[in-house]
């Protein structure tokens, strides 16, 4: 879709919401599936229920994100012609439709989640299937109800992320110890995710998807250097205390923790991020000897080779030390204020 299209859509939309349930509701299943629930999620999942879990769940998800993105610009299948579907939403209209990564997403974090929590954690299996498909289908139903997708795009996305779960799910269990305990795992997972970004398929037309890949590739390559830091100074290593454990229900003291690591953890993420997009355009901007300030504030992608080179070393630079900020730094942090999370340095 152009740009044009996308503003003629935006500014004289051709509906009206009948129904305000369906509608915030299924924008709240979209979302399920941005890189803000994906900045606010993730974190949380490290510094407030499980570290071990969270290096799984993260690898699975980058693994199944990125070949959705990949055969997206492979396969160029448009989103849904506008009209007759309504499109309620423009966000991500620049980029092609199939396969659906939202419901590919949608499917891969909730049940690899239970998948990595069934052995260890004894809780009701069947709650956590329940909520994981009710997260899947919210997500799946909204990519339909905004007009994003075709039921096609998200069928497929779905057979697709379930084919990849079957041995990606043990292979990630079994592998993932060695990653953070083994530098040069950790090292080449790092090379794969910069090659990964470097040959990233392109075409004609500009799309968020390489962008949208890079964050997602170096986030978790910084959370697994991350860990790999830790079990090399000595704070991280394996329980004494072997699987399955009773799940502790926070106290009003571990309640006031999780607030104070969340409010904490959040505020020095954004942070890292902001300093992170300053120092790499301001570098690398001096290096190609243009002007940082005008190229921060251009939005245009297409056809602007150094925007797009530029944007992509910032998101891979942010979001790298942002993994390591949130699995290697904060917890040190936590540990010296005395609000860490008992067990964490425990989960391998």
């Amino acid at each position: 879709m152009s740009k044009e299209e996308t503003s003629t859509i935006s500014e004289n939309p051709h509906y009206t919401i009948t129904n305000s349930f369906w509608y915030y509701l299924f924008l709240f299943g979209t979302e399920l599936g941005d890189e803000i629930f994906y900045s606010s999620f993730i974190p949380f999942l490290f510094w407030n229920i499980d570290g071990a879990v969270g290096r799984r769940v993260v690898l699975v998800w980058a693994i199944v994100m990125t070949i959705g993105q990949v055969l997206k610009d492979i396969i160029c299948w448009p989103r849904p012609a506008c009209p007759p579907a309504v499109r309620l939403q423009n966000k991500w209209s620049q980029e092609y439709g199939m396969p659906s990564t939202h419901a590919m997403v949608g499917f891969a974090i909730p049940f690899s989640i239970v998948s990595f929590t069934m052995n260890k954690y004894i809780y009701p299996f069947f709650v956590g299937y329940f909520i994981a498909l009710v997260w899947c289908i919210l997500v799946s139903m909204s990519r339909l109800y905004l007009g994003m997708h075709t039921v096609l795009d998200i069928v497929i996305g779905l057979i697709l992320t379930i084919v990849l779960m079957i041995p990606l799910v043990p292979l990630v269990d079994i592998t993932n110890s060695y990653i953070i305990t083994n530098f040069w795992l950790s090292a080449i997972l790092i090379v794969i995710s910069i090659i990964v970004i470097v040959y990233y398929p392109l075409n004609d037309k500009w799309t968020p998807t390489r962008s949208d890949t890079a964050m997602v590739m170096s986030v978790t390559a910084g959370i697994h250097m991350g860990a790999w830091l830790s079990h090399y100074n000595g704070v991280l290593s394996a329980s004494s205390i072997s699987p399955p454990y009773h799940i502790v229900w926070p106290t009003y003291s571990m309640l006031g923790h999780l607030i104070l690591r969340t409010v904490l953890g959040f505020s020095t993420i954004i942070t890292t991020k902001v300093l992170c997009k300053c120092l790499s355009y301001t570098i690398v901007c001096a290096i190609l000897r243009i002007n940082c300030k005008e190229l921060m504030k251009c939005q245009d992608y297409n056809g602007n080779q150094n925007k797009v080179f530029v944007d992509l070393i910032y998101k891979y630079v942010a979001c790298f030390m942002i993994g390591i900020t949130t699995v290697y730094l904060l917890p040190q942090v936590f540990s010296t204020i005395g609000i860490e999370r008992p067990g964490f340095y425990t989960e391998m």
